[in-house]
Formats: C-alpha cells, structure tokens, sequence
C-alpha cells in the first residue's frame, strides 16, 4: 500500500510542478463497467466468459500544452473471467488497486485519444463455484503490468464519458506448471468521470 501511495503522490506532484504556471490541471472521480476475461482460460477443455465488473476512484488531469495532457488515476478494478468444465460453472475474481498513467492528445476541445502503462496491486483472487469460494491468491502474482488506450469525450463543462481497452503484458500466473500457457488480464471498461 505504502508503494501505490508514493506512486501516485509522485505522479500528481510532477503534473502539478509542471502545470503550476499554467493552471491547466483538474481533479475528479470516475467509475464504471468493466468487461473482463483472461487469455489462455480455454486450455483443457474448459469453456470460458467475460466477466462483468465495475471500477471506481479518483483521477488527475495535467494539461502539458493545448493539445497534450498526463492523467494519472487510482482505480480499485474488479475484473477476471467465467470458467465452465464438465458442465460445471465458476468465476474467477481478481481485483485491483490499478494505477494508470495516460498520455492524452486532443484532437478537439472536448475529444481525446489516450495511451499509457498501468500497474495493478492484487487485493484479492479466488474461485467462487457452486455457492463456495476459495482463495488463490497466494497462486496469482501481486503485481500486474498493462497497456491501456480508449478515447473520452468532455460533455456538460464538468462531466466525461470514456471507453478504454486495457491489455495485459504479465502473466497471471505466480508460478507455470510444465505445457501451461501464460494466462494474461483483458479489459474493457466503460467510465463515468466528474471533475471538480
């Protein structure tokens, strides 16, 4: 936890060094849907669905010029996938406390495309079937690294819509069992942001 403090306190203290002068910077919450799987989950005859989640936290936006800005965030991010074997069904939830850090070029006033790395910190990880629910997070490594790009739309002054895709880089996995693929998160998310 001491990490994702230090992280995103960095982060926001560069952008706001940098916009200091300008007073180009807003602050805000955003959340919204998640739509999740994980590469590879199809192996051995199991049958795999997204998983449906939400996220929710906090982002910073720092304007670098008229048309580029950073905009660091702090997400917690419920995501995984729906397994079916044998006729039996499961899900498996990972969550996170997701840091991104996007680059955002505007190609109008009110439209931008966005491009950034995200570490995820895993809070939980288990297997819920059939009402029981184990936990496998000492199974699954803490960290995760992703690439995300979307796009946001401002609209109402203080309110945005955006879509983004975010496609992991690491392997799920803590350790690989000899003839098993690297299983990797895959999610796309629908957000809802509010600024200040």
């Amino acid at each position: 936890m001491k990490k994702i403090i230090l992280t995103v306190v960095l982060v926001f203290l560069f952008g706001f060094v940098n916009a200091q002068d300008r007073k180009d910077m807003s602050f805000g919450v955003k959340g919204g849907l998640n739509i999740s799987s994980i590469t590879n989950a199809e192996e051995d005859g199991v049958n795999s669905k997204s998983l449906v989640g939400f996220h929710i936290g906090f982002f910073g936006e720092f304007m670098i010029s008229d048309q580029f800005a950073i905009q660091p965030e702090l997400l917690y991010s419920t995501q995984g996938v729906k397994l079916e074997f044998d006729g039996e069904e499961g899900d498996l939830k990972v969550d996170y406390i997701n840091v991104p850090v996007m680059a955002k070029y505007y190609l109008a006033d009110a439209f931008s495309l966005e491009l950034g790395p995200q570490i995820g910190f895993l809070v939980s990880s288990k297997v819920e079937s059939g009402g029981l629910s184990e936990d496998v997070k000492d199974e699954t490594k803490p960290i995760d690294v992703s690439l995300g790009f979307g796009a946001n739309y401002n609209f109402a002054e203080k309110f945005m819509l955006g879509a983004r895709y975010n496609l992991g880089l690491t392997r799920l996995q803590e350790e690989l069992f000899p003839g098993e693929s690297e299983s990797k998160n895959s999610v796309f998310q629908i957000s809802l942001g509010y600024r200040f």
